[in-house]
């Protein structure tokens, strides 16, 4: 199919390049990259000449996170899309049999994190940023929690979850979200040998350790309980709170429950 958010690139050895390609508004994904995102992931994962999957993202940013204008214009509940919703292709990506390698760069920010820690590996360049930023606009990213919980030990979760405070990618390697840090000049040099790694071991074998170990990890990442973790989160989107927070941020101002000196 014609691509409007994404470019997908089949290269040599079997080594397949997924790139964000929404550079203006920082790959902030909306239902089209969505349902893009999980058209491809599928397909990659079934395609016997893909050995090894790298998700990049063109422009200054890796993913903002959502886009919150498109949030707005729906409420945030998909009621006027039949497109997958983020967790629908969290799950996807974290199930592909296929290894995976997340490159980031800019801002990994809130969902876009999530879609980093949900790939096998992921290598940060130096200078970016993270954050897990919902609260500040009044929501809570509840179908994201068990997947930060996986990825990060619980109360650095409470500390970034609660203040939405952005960490520098030193932080991110400390808590376990990131594998490695690069030099922003260094980072294809840092990339082969890891893909070179990846492409000795056997593809079958490959792919039921990454069975096994999701069937292991703690905690979990039960499809039902994100689910309902998701409705859940839906539902605040028409709470007074998330509709001052959607304002203020497009508004470029402090919300209203910020304290005035």
């Amino acid at each position: 199919m014609s691509l409007e958010r994404l470019t997908v690139e089949r290269g040599a050895r079997g080594v397949a390049t997924l790139t964000l390609n929404r550079p203006d508004r920082g790959n902030a994904y909306d239902d089209v990259m969505l349902r893009e995102l999980q058209a491809e992931i599928a397909s990659l994962g079934v395609d016997p000449a893909v050995r090894v999957v790298v998700v990049r993202a063109a422009g200054k940013h890796f993913c903002v996170g959502a886009d919150i204008a498109w949030h707005r214009s729906n409420q945030g509940t998909d009621a006027h899309s039949t497109g997958p919703k983020l967790i629908e292709v969290l799950l996807a990506l974290d199930a592909c049999p296929k290894p995976t390698i997340a490159i980031l760069h800019g801002a990994a920010v809130g969902g876009g994190l999530a879609l980093a820690i949900c790939c096998d590996i992921a290598l940060a360049d130096s200078e970016t940023f993270f954050s897990i930023p919902e609260v500040r606009i009044g929501l809570v990213p509840g179908p994201l929690v068990p997947i930060f919980l996986r990825a990060m030990e619980y109360r650095a979760f409470r500390r970034y979850g609660l203040s939405g405070e952005r960490f520098s990618a030193v932080e991110a390697l400390r808590l376990g979200l990131v594998h490695q840090i690069c030099a922003v000049d260094k980072i294809e040099a840092e990339l082969a040998p890891i893909i070179e790694g990846l492409l000795l071991g056997a593809p079958g074998a490959i792919a039921s350790l990454k069975a096994v170990a999701a069937r292991l990890a703690v905690p979990g990442i039960d499809g039902t309980l994100l689910g309902d973790l998701e409705a859940a989160s839906r539902d605040m989107l028409t709470t007074p709170e998330a509709k001052e927070g959607v304002a203020s941020f497009l508004e470029k101002r402090k919300p209203s429950w910020y304290p005035k000196v």
